[in-house]
């Protein structure tokens, strides 16, 4: 099995009973796949991709413990310590779990994108968020303008939401 697989069933076990937040991760991990192949990246990026969209919302069940709230502040606080704990029990580089923890760390941050493995993350996560929330379209005008702006991300906020 490989450690994406690995870290999907982590996170299975991590979050059982809680369909919701299992969902939400496997729709982010999805539509980060979409993106990630359709934007031709880099396969060391796509790695990082793929486990950053499996883990990035890890922080919340502790977050909703320690304070009560799933908050991004909260989960971008808590989030890093479980995650690095997960992967380095899958031997995970060094270099990706530094990584992979400043994305989970910064993840509802959208000022500080500074690569298209954070872009791609953002733009999957917003995709997953804008249907579970049900954001009207002058909502999703506006994350678009803002937000968005891989190729393929674009093209599929519009096939999904127009």
């Amino acid at each position: 099995m490989n450690v994406v697989n690995k870290l999907i069933n982590n996170m299975i076990d991590y979050y059982q009973n809680d369909t919701r937040r299992i969902n939400h991760f496997l729709k982010v991990y999805s539509y980060a796949n979409i993106i990630a192949e359709n934007e031709k990246v880099d396969q060391s990026i796509k790695e990082i991709i793929e486990i950053s969209s499996i883990l990035h919302d890890i922080g919340i069940k502790k977050s909703e413990e320690k304070y009560n709230s799933s908050a991004g502040h909260y989960q971008e606080i808590e989030g890093p310590p479980i995650a690095k704990d997960m992967m380095e029990k899958h031997n995970i580089s060094e270099e990706i779990i530094e990584r992979v923890c400043f994305l989970i760390g910064n993840h509802h941050t959208y000022t500080r994108i500074d690569g298209m493995d954070y872009q791609i993350l953002i733009e999957a996560d917003f995709i997953v968020n804008i249907d579970s929330e049900k954001m009207n379209k002058s909502q999703i005008k506006n994350i678009k303008e803002k937000i968005f702006k891989t190729n393929h991300g674009i093209k599929l906020l519009d096939l999904l939401f127009n």
